[in-house]
C-alpha cells in the first residue's frame, strides 16, 4: 500500500502526525490512512466513500454517541 499516491487532507497543517490520507489504486477504488498509523488501510467503494463524506459535511458525526 505505501506505492499508493497518497494525498493529505487541506485541513492538515504542516507535518502533524494526524491526519486523514485519500489514495485510489490502478482500479479507481478509494483507500483511507491515518498518518500516524500508515500501516492500517481501509479499501472502500466510491459511492460508500461519497456517502460518508456526505454525512460528514452535514454533521451527521458531530455529536458524541451518534
Amino acid at each position: 500500500m505505501s506505492s499508493l499516491p497518497w494525498r493529505k487532507s487541506s485541513f492538515s497543517t504542516g507535518d502533524a502526525p494526524n491526519c486523514v490520507e485519500l489514495a485510489a489504486d490502478a482500479t479507481g477504488t478509494p483507500h483511507l490512512r491515518e498518518s500516524d498509523d500508515p500501516e492500517v488501510v481501509i479499501a472502500t467503494t466510491p459511492a460508500a466513500l461519497r456517502a460518508f463524506l456526505r454525512a460528514a459535511k452535514a454533521g451527521a458525526f458531530d455529536q458524541p454517541g451518534c
